[in-house]
């Protein structure tokens, strides 16, 4: 297995993408092989420095960067070797079987949108974030940012990637799924829930629990809840406020460390035709290491293959 990664994406990029690197090749397989997509000379250098031996990854050489400040589409059509869009090239071409990136996220969504392309029958692809639960699990909320006005149509969608990705990745068994509302009531909500409640009540194509609250992320209510993007971004960023509150205070707590974006790595973005993973910009060492790793997982669990033939 061939695990890609902009090196040169993000905002600590190349020097710690280059060690997260380093990290993670140190646990994968012999049957592995990490691919560091960026400038040759600067990778090889980190490489020299750290005492690892550059036989052990590939190196795909790229003169230019998309910085985090550049307009996605632009940026992505202009910069024709750049680490981004040479990495979807090379996972378009099956050269390698994932692609990681912490930087510009904007043209990441673009590669995954016009050069891997949905799959057939997905209206929108989304992205998922994994919220601590008490008892040690997760809750999977998703949309987490991409797609901030939705459809009922699309909710439903998002709600059958969840369970997939739940299932195959997770190993959560019949995955419950909730939409998140202001009250558990069918008659609750805006327009967009009352709508999707309507449409998702009594579905055979995954198990809908009904409406589910914020207080409900915590507990063991439900697997999987969907949202709009701007809810679920919003959701997002709060919950990563909640372990540097935590941090600023001095508590020292097991269950808020799990809100650390280090532990989450990556996320994945469902329903393209390939496994992209996309990491927080201001990703470190660690965050960097588990992104790759867990892009390994997605590949095995073969997410992509299990969505194409669930919208057959």
């Amino acid at each position: 297995m061939k695990l890609g990664i902009d090196i040169m994406g993000g905002d600590f990029a190349p020097e710690t993408t280059v060690l997260g690197a380093i990290q993670a090749a140190k646990e994968l397989s012999c049957h592995d092989k990490l691919v560091l997509i960026g400038d040759d000379p600067t990778i090889r250098s980190i490489l020299k420095r750290e005492h690892f031996d550059a036989s052990l990854v590939e190196i795909v050489h790229t003169s230019q960067v998309i910085a985090m400040s550049e307009h996605p589409a632009k940026s992505f059509a202009h910069k024709t070797d750049s680490s981004i869009v040479v990495g979807f090239k090379m996972l378009k071409q099956n050269l390698i079987d994932s692609f990681s990136s912490a930087g510009n996220t904007g043209a990441v969504l673009v590669g995954a949108m016009y050069t891997i392309k949905s799959i057939p029958g997905i209206i929108r692809p989304c992205i998922t974030v994994p919220l601590p639960k008490l008892n040690g699990g997760v809750t999977l909320l998703l949309d987490a940012g991409i797609n901030s006005d939705c459809k009922p149509d699309v909710l439903y969608q998002y709600a059958i990637l969840g369970s997939l990705y739940a299932n195959a990745v997770y190993g959560i068994g019949n995955p419950k799924v909730g939409l998140l509302n202001i009250g558990e009531e069918e008659e609750k909500g805006n327009l967009l829930t009352k709508a999707t409640h309507d449409l998702m009540k009594g579905t055979t194509h995954f198990n809908f629990i009904g409406n589910v609250q914020g207080y409900d992320l915590s507990n063991n209510k439900a697997d999987v809840v969907v949202c709009d993007g701007f809810t679920g971004n919003i959701v997002l960023k709060q919950a990563e406020s909640i372990y540097t509150m935590a941090k600023e205070r001095n508590i020292k707590d097991e269950y808020f460390d799990r809100f650390n974006f280090e532990s989450i790595g990556g996320t994945p973005v469902l329903g393209i035709n390939g496994t992209v993973m996309i990491g927080h910009g201001v990703s470190n060492i660690a965050a960097i290491k588990k992104m790759l790793l867990q892009s390994r997982e997605v590949v095995k669990s073969e997410l992509p293959e299990k969505i194409k033939e669930a919208f057959k």
